[in-house]
């Protein structure tokens, strides 16, 4: 049996500060703490192996609200706490996408109670929870690897899983899909990217070129400051613009004044990404008619649009149809779970963005069903720096994605991630509009932990089985 149960986790908390500002929505982020899981599992022979996980708890990104920052961090931070806890305290024996759904989908969901993170009265969002709980899958996944000594994204398959597909999904009703005998590794790719096209952010705070007036002063810290200069240090040939999604003349002439910079400098391809802030289809239509009609070739180059309305689908079950028509769009901080993704499908989305702070099962998951339902996939960032870049990276190398991945943890905080760039260098520096993985390890998601020079914190929590 190649099964193994959880004997230990640590916990750390690693605090990044930005080199500018990052806009989510009606929120700016300056700072975030990063949570490091190390997980230790054990086989029922009694090998034992360690793992690593990262997440980024990026507050205002999983957890929107009127409530004050410090409260929402500390209440994130106290929950990862707990989970680790429960992991520790979790005795059953699995691969880790059967223990991973197994924890997520009943244990978490039945401790709740037990795990009451709030910020001022406010219970955490699932969102926010499931990007606390992230950390400790992906470990998972990265220890399970590690002690059968083979690549995480080998592991994926009928020789190493109990349950196939079916036990965790469901089709659509009246589908002909079929889950029962088909595993993760049947929707994956059979030979994953060695280079990535990768996507850029351009924030509602960024400035376009050195003339831009307003905004903070220029920095002078080594790195490009405007996004013309990052398009021609880094080769740049795609773009996620992020959009208000309350000022219609300031989303259309931000799309127009970024593509007049961009596609002279050889950018293909935009996303339009609203965050969130939008009630309804009209509004992001009329933007878009707008273009098609007055800046054709800008319209074309909108590869698609991502998630515009408020993320709780059971909520606002918004028809979408309208907006699918004129453009792919595609689920992001909608996309909890697959019972997400189906629910968007029906409500007329096209398409789902991953995200490993999601979780490592929740992703592949998720991606399995979408697939099978023939809907197109992109691999997100949340600005993920050190550890949590890799994961991310590997999703993506796997998932057939429209077009590459976004990564711009080198824009916000590049000096966060230089002891994991010593050892990976293609991984945290964007050259020619690619990332490079050929410096992976063979086992697990080839962090090559013990090569990394990092001095980590007092562990914030410690819990042994």
């Amino acid at each position: 049996m190649t099964d193994v149960c959880v004997v230990g986790v640590s916990v750390y908390f690693l605090d990044v500060e930005t080199r500018c500002p990052l806009k989510f929505g009606q929120e700016t982020l300056t700072s975030v703490t990063c949570c490091r899981v190390r997980m230790t599992v054990r086989d029922r022979h009694g090998r034992l192996a360690d793992g690593w996980g990262e997440t980024p708890l990026s507050v205002q990104w999983a957890w929107p609200s009127n409530q004050s920052y410090a409260s929402r961090h500390r209440a994130m931070r106290q929950y990862a706490l707990q989970i680790g806890e429960l992991w520790a305290r979790n005795k059953c024996y699995g691969h880790p996408i059967e223990l991973g759904y197994d924890f997520l989908e009943n244990v978490r969901h039945q401790s709740l109670g037990e795990c009451s993170a709030s910020a001022d009265g406010a219970d955490i969002t699932y969102l926010a929870a499931m990007v606390c709980a992230s950390s400790f899958d992906i470990a998972l996944h990265d220890a399970y690897s590690n002690l059968h000594g083979l690549d995480v994204y080998h592991t994926y398959t009928k020789e190493f899983m109990s349950r196939d597909l079916a036990a965790f999904l469901t089709p659509l009703e009246n589908s002909p899909i079929d889950f029962h005998g088909q595993f993760p590794g049947d929707y994956l790719a059979k030979e994953p990217l060695k280079t990535i096209p990768v996507w850029h952010l351009v924030g509602g705070l960024d400035r376009i070129t050195t003339e831009d007036e307003g905004g903070d002063a220029l920095l002078d810290d080594g790195y490009p400051t405007t996004l013309a200069h990052w398009i021609g240090a880094d080769g740049l040939r795609c773009l996620k613009v992020k959009l208000r999604g309350n000022d219609g003349e300031w989303d259309y002439h931000r799309l127009v004044r970024v593509a007049e910079t961009a596609f002279p400098l050889g950018v293909k391809w935009l996303s339009a990404d609203f965050n969130c802030t939008v009630d309804e289809p009209g509004y992001v239509n009329e933007i878009l008619d707008r273009l098609r009609d007055s800046e054709p070739d800008v319209f074309a180059h909108i590869l698609y649009v991502e998630q515009p309305f408020p993320y709780d689908l059971e909520e606002f079950p918004i028809d979408v149809r309208s907006l699918s028509a004129r453009k792919p769009l595609f689920l992001d901080e909608s996309a909890d779970d697959w019972q997400s993704v189906r629910l968007g499908r029906s409500l007329g989305w096209s398409g789902v963005c991953l995200k490993t702070c999601k979780s490592q099962t929740g992703s592949l998951l998720s991606l399995c069903w979408a697939k099978a339902h023939g809907m197109p996939i992109m691999v997100q960032d949340l600005t993920n720096p050190m550890l949590a870049q890799i994961p991310h990276l590997r999703l993506a190398s796997y998932a057939n994605t429209i077009m590459g991945v976004e990564s711009n943890a080198m824009q916000f905080y590049p000096r966060a991630s230089l002891p994991e760039a010593a050892i990976h260098p293609g991984m945290y520096r964007r050259s020619r509009g690619l990332l490079n993985l050929e410096s992976l390890g063979t086992t697990g998601f080839g962090y090559r932990a013990d090569e990394i020079v990092r001095t980590l914190p007092k562990p914030a929590g410690e819990f042994v089985a």
